[in-house]
């Protein structure tokens, strides 16, 4: 086994405070558990790029990344974290900031479904990344809003505006 992926599935590690208003961890690696707690406490993050909300690969390197999140020390760390995170039924994975790859937690899920006519369809679409027999990978996608619970459409259509923009971040 890699050192750090040893050191990733057993460590935690620290949120920089800006991030989401989570406090502090405590050591320099963050578990599965505590990112999907991180991405459920921002409600929306990009994995990887610049984007108006929080960043996964930053929050794990705890620095502005400059190119490929590949080549930083916490680069096998941000993999494996970004694939636990993809694979969590409570967390959306779309394009909805400008293409990017974007995580929805499930408790932002009636309010994305309140403002879909904001967004283009085809960011709203829910992305599962498969690993064929031949071990290819191969894109899954599942056009919006066919993805969507029915007892999140159920509370999409009790929100008023007002209050949707409120369980909103500001984009």
């Amino acid at each position: 086994m890699h050192s750090w992926l040893a050191s990733a599935t057993t460590t935690v590690g620290r949120c920089r405070s800006a991030e989401c208003g989570l406090r502090s961890f405590h050591r320099d690696l963050i578990n599965t558990k505590q990112a999907l707690a991180w991405v459920k406490k921002c409600g929306l993050a990009v994995e990887s790029d610049r984007a108006s909300v929080p960043n996964l690969a930053e929050m794990i390197a705890r620095a502005s990344l400059r190119g490929s999140w590949w080549a930083h020390p916490k680069g096998g760390e941000i993999f494996l974290l970004s694939r636990a995170i993809r694979r969590s039924p409570d967390v959306l994975v779309c394009r909805l900031m400008d293409g990017k790859i974007t995580y929805v937690h499930r408790r932002m899920w009636p309010a994305l479904v309140s403002l879909a006519g904001r967004f283009s369809k085809q960011h709203l679409a829910a992305l599962k990344e498969v690993l064929t027999p031949s071990g290819k990978h191969k894109l899954l996608v599942t056009p919006f809003p066919d993805w969507v619970p029915n007892e999140v459409l159920r509370s999409a259509q009790q929100l008023t505006g007002i209050r949707t923009l409120r369980n909103w971040p500001s984009l």
